[in-house]
């Protein structure tokens, strides 16, 4: 079935192309702006070769099955029969400078993956000669990677004026902003496993006034980017998608950072980092679940999301997974003399007892979710590629990290290998992802109008 120009939810782009002497025509839009076609009056249609304009009739949505059935609040559509259809091969092409106008905060997801991905080789148990030095070079990759996308969004800042204030108060692309704090976090727990030597008391210093920092400056975004989304959006719960939790995420991996540094730190300084990596850990676990709730009722009520978007579930397996890896590390972190009470009755054996036991608890909550959204993937498998894809990566790297420290708590081999065939699994995925990622760009599929973060199209 076709569907109307008003149900596109692809908004329209002031594009420009060169003219020649020759006359042209103009397709208006919705917002009084005009794409403009160079013509040749030698051919029957007028138009220029690899030049392609085409109706609504034509257009993306007649290919993407189910888009666009559960528009979020702020969705844009056509005011006119004619305007580009951005699935067409022919579509017009773009400069650097056009589609830096489209590089969203989603672009972060990719460090983030990639960091995960150093963390989950320095913590495979079954180890082998050279992959230390393999994961050494993938966190060196990481921040050549997140220092490059960083100097792009600053580019984009500095060319498209109004872009910043844009990009945070827009109805989807705002809530991706947190993957660059989480990005950060992968960056602070790979420099303490890469890149900090055991015996020096400069850096560790050094990490845990990062780790600090790191908790003011993300609890003030989820209190804020919270606050702003309930005064300036209006969301249906038929609209609810786990890009919700985001804000959340960044001060809830604080207690994942605090897992990894507080073991090497001093037992005066390890004591508070745990403390307040457990309160952020409680904190994001807590509005993780409210946002569950929510999650399972637009599931309930209005089916899985579009098949463009169905990556975006695997999400959801992230805050119980963390949160069972923080366990077990903030556990382990403690010192061995810890006893608060100093009556040997809750020592640190007994709280490390209890750590394992939450951590299998929220295990199991993971692994329902990853059968879920794998479920999702696989009944309708996305067509085009989206910056979403990159949460099959980054939340199951939790679900892995968290399936060895269970295994090692317990030395358990069979959970160990299933974790490395996991692990397998994981990079092939990554490289999956990364392949279809650069592929994309290439070929114009991403940082294009209606094909990225800054439009509502789910």
């Amino acid at each position: 079935m076709e569907r109307t120009p008003e149900q596109s939810p692809y908004p329209q782009e002031n594009v420009s192309y060169p003219t020649s002497s020759a006359p042209s025509f103009t397709f208006p839009d919705s917002e009084s702006t005009t794409i403009r076609y160079p013509v040749d009056e030698k051919r029957p249609d007028g138009l220029m070769p690899g030049t392609h304009a085409t109706s609504a009739a034509n257009s993306i949505i007649d290919e993407k099955e189910g888009h666009g059935h559960d528009l979020e609040h702020g969705g844009h559509g056509h005011g006119d029969d004619n305007h580009i259809d951005i699935n067409d091969p022919n579509r017009p092409k773009y400069g650097i400078r056009q589609r830096l106008h489209h590089f969203t905060w989603a672009w972060f997801t990719l460090p983030m993956s990639t960091g995960g991905l150093s963390l989950l080789i320095f913590a495979q148990p079954h180890q082998f000669p050279g992959l230390r030095q393999i994961g050494l070079f993938v966190y060196i990759v990481n921040i050549i990677i997140f220092t490059t996308l960083t100097c792009l969004m600053l580019a984009r800042f500095f060319l498209h004026h109004g872009d910043f204030y844009n990009s945070l108060s827009h109805p989807r692309e705002g809530f991706f902003f947190p993957t660059y704090f989480l990005s950060i976090a992968t960056l602070i727990t790979s420099t303490e496993r890469y890149a900090i030597p055991d015996d020096d008391t400069t850096l560790k210093w050094a990490i845990q006034t990062v780790f600090w920092g790191y908790v003011v400056v993300t609890l003030i975004l989820a209190v804020g980017q919270y606050s702003f989304v309930f005064a300036k959006h209006n969301f249906g719960l038929q609209t609810m998608m786990p890009t919700w939790i985001l804000p959340i995420f960044p001060i809830m991996l604080s207690g994942t950072i605090a897992s990894v540094i507080a073991d090497t730190q001093p037992d005066i300084a390890s004591v508070p980092i745990v403390i307040a990596g457990m309160s952020c850990q409680g904190l994001g676990l807590s509005v993780a679940v409210m946002m569950y709730a929510h999650m399972v009722g637009r599931l309930m009520s209005s089916g899985l999301p579009n098949r463009e978007h169905r990556p975006g579930l695997f999400m959801n397996v992230g805050p119980p997974a963390f949160t069972a890896l923080a366990f077990i590390g903030m556990a382990n972190g403690l010192p061995d003399n810890f006893d608060r009470e100093m009556d040997g009755f809750i020592d640190v054996y007994l709280i490390r007892t209890f750590a394992i036991i939450g951590a299998i608890f929220l295990w199991s909550l993971s692994l329902w979710w990853f059968g879920i959204a794998l479920i999702a993937v696989l009944s309708s498998r996305p067509k085009y590629f989206h910056l979403g894809w990159w949460a099959m990566v980054f939340p199951n790297t939790g679900f892995i990290l968290a399936t060895i420290s269970i295994g090692n708590e317990f030395k358990n081999e069979s959970v160990l290998w299933v974790a490395t065939g996991m692990s397998i699994c994981l990079l092939s995925t990554y490289l999956f992802v990364l392949y279809s990622h650069i592929r994309a760009v290439i070929i114009q599929d991403i940082m294009y109008p209606g094909r990225d973060e800054d439009v509502n199209d789910h």
